[in-house]
C-alpha cells in the first residue's frame, strides 16, 4: 500500500549553544544580552525533525515537508542558507521573536494560524512533526497546543522511531522513564509527533538541494508575515544564570568505600 504525507515541521532558531548566554532585563521584559549578535542554528530538536520528515518524504514518493519557523527574518535567513542545504522542504516563514521568553500558548496560535493556511494542505495526509523538548524553552507545550488547535487528537512526545507499516498504519517508539520505549500504533494521519533525537546523523551539505531550496526560501523571507505576540498576563521577576556551586577537598589514603559513603551522604543532604 503506497501512502504519501504531507509533513509539517515546526521549528525555530536559537542562539548557538557555543556561546555564553547573559540573561538582562530591558524595556520589554527579559532578553539575552546582545541576542541579535548571537550566531544561530535551528533548534537542534526541530531538526532532529525536519531530518526524520525528509526521510519519511523520499520513502513515500508524492509527500512533501514543509518548515514553518517564527523568528527574526534576518536571523532565519542566515540560518537558512545552511539548513536548505541538509534536505528539500519548503518555508513558510514567521518574522517575529524566537526568544525563550515568548508565551508557548501564543507562540502555538501563530503556528496553527500559519499552517491553516498552507495551500491544498490535506488533513488526511497531515503529520505535525516538532521538537518534543526547545533549547530556547524546554516547555514541551508549543507542539501539543498546535496539535489542538489543528484538531489532531493523536499525540506522540518524546519520539524516537516511526516506521510506516503496509496497511499504512504507524508504529512510533515513545520514550519512557527508565530508558525504556513504549510502542504505540496509530491507523494513519492526522497525527503529532514530538521528536526526541531520532536515530538519523545529520544529512551531508549538499549544494544541489540547496539551490533548489532556495528558490523558495528566499520569496518565503520577502513575504514573511510579521508576528508580534502581546504576551499579556505574562511577567518574569528577575532572570540569571543558574549559579555554580563547588565543594572541593583534597584527602588521600582513603578507601574506595569511603569516598562512595561520603558522597552519597553529600547527595542526600
Amino acid at each position: 500500500m503506497s501512502t504519501t504525507y504531507q509533513v509539517v515541521v515546526c521549528g525555530s532558531i536559537v542562539p548557538d549553544p557555543l556561546q555564553t548566554l547573559e540573561p538582562v532585563t530591558g524595556p520589554a521584559g527579559p532578553a539575552l544580552k546582545n541576542e541579535m549578535m548571537l550566531p544561530a542554528v535551528l533548534d537542534p530538536w526541530a531538526s532532529h525533525a525536519l531530518y526524520e520528515a525528509a526521510n519519511l518524504a523520499k520513502n513515500a514518493p508524492g509527500s512533501k515537508v514543509w518548515l514553518v519557523s517564527l523568528g527574526p527574518k534576518a536571523k532565519l535567513q542566515q540560518v537558512m542558507m545552511t539548513v536548505a542545504q541538509k534536505v528539500p522542504f519548503e518555508l513558510i516563514a514567521l518574522d517575529g521573536p524566537a526568544s525563550g521568553f515568548t508565551e508557548a500558548a501564543e507562540v502555538a496560535a501563530a503556528l496553527a494560524e500559519a499552517i491553516q493556511a498552507i495551500p491544498g494542505l490535506d488533513r488526511a495526509k497531515l503529520l505535525l512533526f516538532g521538537g518534543w523538548e526547545s533549547a530556547s524553552r524546554g516547555a514541551s507545550a508549543t507542539m501539543q497546543m498546535v496539535a489542538e488547535r489543528l484538531g489532531i487528537l493523536d499525540q506522540f512526545q518524546g519520539v524516537d522511531v516511526l516506521k510506516v507499516n503496509g496497511d499504512g498504519s504507524l508504529d512510533i517508539l515513545e520514550r519512557i522513564e527508565g530508558g525504556k520505549h513504549q510502542v504505540s500504533r496509530c491507523a494513519g494521519p492526522p497525527a503529532l509527533l514530538g521528536w526526541a533525537t531520532g536515530n538519523l546523523p545529520e544529512p551531508k551539505n549538499n549544494p544541489q538541494v540547496g539551490m533548489l531550496n532556495m528558490r523558495t526560501v528566499m520569496p518565503a523571507l520577502q513575504k514573511a508575515k510579521p508576528t508580534k505576540l502581546a504576551a499579556e498576563g505574562l511577567t518574569f521577576v528577575s532572570v540569571s544564570l543558574p549559579k555554580q556551586l563547588r565543594e572541593t577537598r583534597i584527602v588521600k589514603d582513603k578507601s574506595p568505600d569511603d569516598i562512595a559513603h561520603e558522597i552519597v551522604e553529600w547527595i542526600r543532604k
